[in-house]
């Protein structure tokens, strides 16, 4: 097996990949399997925040 990519290390101080289109692109793909269309303010927050969480922060923080 593989070592993990994610998250990366170190957290880059201002990653241009991460960007809006980052994540629309990511609530469209979700759209395409399925899931219901990202139309909230609050769920693109919250599905922005958790892209952030995967690339760059893991579980160091999360309380079982």
């Amino acid at each position: 097996m593989s070592a993990r990519q994610y998250p990366i290390r170190p957290i880059p101080d201002d990653d241009p990949r991460f960007t809006l289109g980052l994540t629309l692109d990511v609530a469209n793909v979700l759209v395409e399997h399925g899931y219901p269309k990202v139309t909230a303010g609050l769920d693109f927050v919250d599905l922005q925040q958790a892209l952030y969480r995967f690339l760059y922060v893991g579980n160091e923080g999360a309380s079982s």
